[in-house]
């Protein structure tokens, strides 16, 4: 991963763990909402800020690649990089990394600002633009390579 911002430190918990030993998908998917709650603490968007602010974001879309199996009680880091944005939405890639900083899976995420009071979509607050520019950026000619993929059976 070219820039990105280390957002979410954590351990495999006994209950992740599944009838393989190792850490069940789902578990994979709630590491990554951890993630990426912690990143929108980071920018601004917190408890407090959703409260007073009546605004928040919606996931629209994520994927979730699996490329190595995490056991109970491994290290894992989430980073972060920004792929895109516009005044509403942001395009993210996460990396989960074990201890030995070895690709576990990845994340790419759509998420949407939504004013609550009105029930839409909305630009980000300008307190949170500024968090937002925070993230680290990464320019299209180098976005990781797994972005963007499409799932489906290639037909030979």
């Amino acid at each position: 991963m070219s820039d990105s911002q280390l957002i979410w430190e954590g351990r495999v918990n006994a209950e992740w763990v599944d009838y393989n030993n190792h850490m069940n998908d789902a578990a994979y998917a709630i590491v990554f909402s951890m993630a990426l709650d912690s990143m929108l603490d980071k920018i601004g968007l917190d408890e407090a800020f959703r409260e007073q602010n009546h605004y928040t974001a919606y996931t629209l879309e994520t994927h979730v690649l699996y490329r190595k199996e995490a056991v109970l009680d491994e290290k894992l880091d989430v980073f972060v990089q920004i792929l895109d944005k516009d005044e509403k939405r942001l395009h993210l890639w996460m990396e989960m990394k074990n201890e030995s900083s070895e690709l576990a899976a990845a994340s790419e995420q759509m998420i949407m600002g939504m004013d609550q009071a009105a029930g839409r979509p909305a630009p980000f607050p300008p307190a949170l633009v500024k968090g937002i520019e925070a993230l680290p950026h990464t320019e299209a000619e180098f976005r990781p390579s797994m972005a963007g993929r499409a799932i489906g059976i290639k037909k030979k």
